[in-house]
């Protein structure tokens, strides 16, 4: 029976050696010519076949403190603790080497995917997958739902936002990510902004809040759904409430300082602006209008890019035709709003800074002028229902059963209510 001071003696020669050992059985000390020791076992595997399994290198120095595991430095008492518990394992009739080999591989494949799934190559697959559906359909916001992960895919080829989290999380794996960090970043964006990106108010908002908790919640539930995580780390985590209801919206004579202010901002945020409040269309459906969605006589939105993504049709008013005709359109460009010709209006922010300068109002938000619209229709006696046809709801005189069958575009009416809001628009611009 080997000792330990007898397994530290023993001299490697000229060609390899094992050496018995009595105290487990089936486990031997391999002495290699360059002087390595490596324990390992010889038996009979289930079916007869002669088996061999390397169990570890000789551990040097005399540690008894570790758990034995295979693969690891062994000590004389560890490599024989290890050898009896695989004899009583063989016992059993488990093929140990069978078992050792599919670990091997597992944990070669976890090795792998760990390294694979990085937050910021998960990140950019995860909006490279929802914006090529089969469907052709993208996602609302998925231009923002991209920064909030930190790539900007406004351009050409993705781009990762310095700052952002794809480059602060570049090389951490998303098996990583627990509830405590994600609720972290949550808290993050509404205390101090979204990493990477520009922030319009030094106050906590909400709002931020909510964004990131939205863009987090869906990409960790696709990652779950792609089994690339066992556990979402959003499941449960409290968001940041919702903002109570606005009833903000533009009076008449607010209306008229806006009016002025749009044409004194000019091309393009001026007449986007000013199609808004002609419309009552959301931001990204005016800001992201597209040659394909304009005609000669509505706007024809597909329902990828409504709210409730059903399509919607928006017809043009005289004075809508107007407003479109001041765009001073990027040559060759498919945007019919755009800077650069590459991409759609965006820098709302800067934008909404510029015309405020020039307002002498009190505080309002890009989406009130679609309630501005709406609320300015419902005065000069336009009916609900086309109100909300209109400015695509499915709601009110729609949400009840009746609504399902109710499939009428009223596009005669949405026509002469659209007409008569612009002449009232006109009238007070004057």
């Amino acid at each position: 029976m080997l000792t330990a001071t007898a397994v530290l003696k023993l001299k490697a020669g000229e060609r390899r050696v094992e050496v018995p050992d009595a105290g487990a059985p089936g486990l031997r000390l391999v002495l290699h010519p360059s002087g390595r020791k490596v324990w390992a076992m010889r038996f009979r595997r289930p079916g007869g076949k002669q088996g061999n399994l390397t169990l570890g290198p000789l551990d040097t120095t005399g540690d008894e403190s570790r758990a034995p595991q295979i693969g690891h430095p062994l000590t004389l008492t560890a490599a024989r603790v290890l050898a009896n518990e695989i004899a009583r394992q063989r016992a059993q009739d488990i093929d140990v080497i069978a078992v050792q080999r599919s670990d091997r591989h597992r944990k070669r494949l976890q090795i792998a995917e760990r390294s694979a799934n990085s937050f910021a190559d998960a990140a950019k697959l995860f909006i490279q997958e929802r914006t090529t559906r089969k469907t052709g359909e993208k996602p609302r916001r998925w231009i923002e739902e991209a920064r909030l992960l930190g790539w900007d895919f406004s351009k050409d080829e993705p781009e990762m936002i310095k700052g952002g989290l794809a480059a602060r999380f570049r090389d951490k794996p998303v098996l990583d990510f627990d509830g405590d960090e994600v609720y972290s970043l949550i808290a993050e964006a509404r205390r101090h902004g979204v990493p990477g990106m520009a922030r319009r108010s030094t106050a906590p908002s909400d709002a931020r809040g909510r964004h990131m908790a939205a863009a987090l919640s869906a990409f960790f539930k696709w990652l779950h759904r792609e089994r690339r995580i066992k556990v979402n780390p959003v499941l449960g985590l409290s968001k940041p409430p919702n903002s109570p209801s606005r009833r903000r919206f533009l009076t008449d004579a607010e209306i008229k300082k806006f009016w002025a202010a749009c044409t004194a901002l000019g091309s393009p945020f001026g007449p986007m602006l000013k199609l808004l409040l002609l419309t009552g269309q959301r931001l990204n459906e005016i800001a992201r209008l597209h040659d394909t969605e304009l005609t000669d006589e509505a706007i024809r939105l597909p329902g990828s890019r409504t709210k409730n993504a059903l399509p919607h049709d928006v017809p043009l008013s005289s004075l809508a035709k107007d407003v479109l005709a001041e765009v001073q359109r990027v040559p060759n460009s498919k945007y019919v709003f755009s800077t650069n010709g590459r991409a759609p209006v965006s820098g709302f922010s800067k934008a909404k800074t510029r015309i405020d300068e020039l307002l002498d109002i009190e505080p309002w938000v890009f989406h009130d002028l679609r309630r501005s619209a709406a609320t300015g229709m419902a005065e000069i006696g336009i009916q609900p229902h086309v109100i909300e046809a209109i400015l695509n709801h499915v709601s009110g005189h729609k949400a009840s059963v009746a609504g399902i069958y109710n499939r009428a575009a009223y596009a005669n009416e949405k026509r002469e209510a659209l007409e008569k809001w612009a002449e009232h628009l006109r009238r007070i611009a004057q």
